[in-house]
């Protein structure tokens, strides 16, 4: 099993817009063969990171662009989870309060960017009031997604800085109308 990452930005930054968008890309997964993993949204609203598995070899074909509110469709783009395990993610609903995307140099490849990660992590126990949760990382390596539990921008912000890695963009996640996270 593969899993595939889609990002989505989106026009409408309304509630109703982001979950139907979800929903949607939950309904062609389930239909190629594939599941919703996790999907994340950015406090605004105006982004969703999706992943799902897809049992069949190659990315799944989802034809996104034409859904309502979707400006835009990055991927699918297939990516390794690194820092949790897939049935662990599925319990949790995916939850996190912080996303980090990190635009990972050209001239680190897949090896070195698993041998750096491993190596680095206990660094993170120098700002205890942040938890790592995972790591989605492209085949291609061109970018990863990481997750945190924080109090505050400032804190993840500390936890990179402890582990020497850069931060392309930071996101705080949406909770949803009902503090649970937008699904």
């Amino acid at each position: 099993m593969a899993l595939y990452l889609i990002e989505l930005g989106i026009g409408t930054a309304d509630r109703p817009t982001v979950e139907e968008a979800i929903a949607e890309v939950a309904r062609r997964a389930a239909t190629a063969g594939g599941e919703l993993i996790e999907s994340q949204v950015t406090g605004d609203l105006s982004r969703a990171y999706v992943v799902v598995s897809s049992e069949a070899p190659g990315a799944p074909r989802l034809d996104l662009a034409a859904l309502p509110g979707i400006t835009t469709v990055a991927g699918p783009d297939e990516v390794r989870l690194v820092g949790a395990e897939l049935d662990d993610i599925k319990r949790a609903k995916g939850t996190a309060d912080y996303l980090v995307e990190w635009d990972i140099p050209e001239d680190l490849g897949m090896d070195d960017y698993l041998a750096r990660k491993k190596a680095r992590a206990p660094l993170y126990a120098q700002v205890p009031e942040v938890s790592f949760l995972r790591t989605y990382v492209r085949e291609d390596t061109a970018k990863c997604l990481c997750f945190y539990d924080g109090p505050d921008e400032s804190a993840v912000l500390r936890a990179r800085e402890a582990v020497s890695t850069p931060v392309s963009r930071l996101f705080e996640l949406d909770r949803g109308a009902d503090g649970k996270p937008t699904r």
